[in-house]
């Protein structure tokens, strides 16, 4: 959504300068992300979580406020680790590289947790 977002903004540009109409800047920066771009991304992750999909298959899903715990927890981690990379980088005018770290750490960390909870379970003797 952001990629075509950027697409359509850079389209528009090149219209407005190829028409003879030249703007002097227009800088579209997409990181850091608003806060309700995280929000959308924590009830994404919440939904991921609870739902069935390739990782509940595998690994099992979470209960809703488990969900909603555990996807706070991986997304404040994300953007800290992305905000760092934005920091440490610092040659990503717009913002897409740290959106890119950002999107594989919450990817990694959602695997991590999937993982690391499936062997909990599995390490839990069982009450029958």
């Amino acid at each position: 959504m952001a990629e075509g977002a950027a697409a359509e903004a850079k389209g528009e540009i090149q219209k407005n300068t190829a028409a003879g109409r030249a703007y002097q800047s227009l800088a579209l920066k997409i990181w850091p992300p608003t806060q309700r771009t995280r929000e959308a991304v924590l009830h994404r992750l919440v939904e991921t979580l609870t739902s069935q999909s390739v990782l509940s298959k595998r690994y099992g899903s979470l209960p809703g406020d488990e969900a909603a715990a555990v996807a706070g927890a991986i997304e404040e981690e994300a953007f800290s680790a992305a905000s760092a990379a934005s920091v440490d980088g610092g040659a990503d005018d717009d913002g897409m590289e740290v959106l890119h770290v950002y999107s594989q750490e919450i990817s990694r960390r959602m695997v991590e947790s999937a993982k690391a909870r499936a062997a909990a379970s599995a390490a839990a003797p069982n009450n029958s």
